[in-house]
């Protein structure tokens, strides 16, 4: 009965474990530290051979380094989700509704890490492959609550 004296916020936020909690913050770093590594990439950065499939030594030409930017908008919005599915960041809507979004994260981590793996890039393939694997389990997770 005094259960349904707990706002459907509140409870949501309660039921979330601590497992996912912790999981979202290890994610959302993970999306930071990537994010400041793509920064540098559109800032100029001479790492053209460690991303995009490897093709590019040194600087990247510019259509990349404009993806660098936009990857890192979205990167600060997969950490953003996670953070509030989880329960750290408070919503008003409550960490329910981004379920099926932190799935959507998940299966693109997955999709990312073939991607990672199938690169002709070295540093794709040794450290991006596993870290994009641990970003894809750490969401999902998150996406179970």
């Amino acid at each position: 009965m005094s259960s349904t004296l707990i706002p459907t916020t509140a409870r949501s936020f309660a039921t979330m474990s601590r497992r996912a909690r912790r999981a979202s913050i290890v994610a959302a770093v993970g999306f930071g530290s990537f994010a400041v590594y793509q920064v540098a990439l559109a800032a100029g950065a001479p790492w053209g051979d460690h991303v995009w499939g490897g093709r590019h030594e040194g600087v990247l030409p510019a259509s990349l380094r404009i993806g660098s930017g936009f990857a890192v908008v979205v990167l600060a919005g997969m950490a953003t989700v996670v953070l509030v599915r989880s329960g750290v960041i408070r919503t008003a809507g409550g960490p329910g509704r981004l379920t099926k979004t932190t799935w959507a994260i998940s299966a693109y981590m997955t999709l990312n890490t073939l991607g990672n793996l199938a690169s002709e890039s070295q540093v794709e393939q040794a450290v991006f492959g596993p870290f994009t694997a641990l970003m894809a389990g750490l969401t999902a997770v998150v996406a179970r609550g």
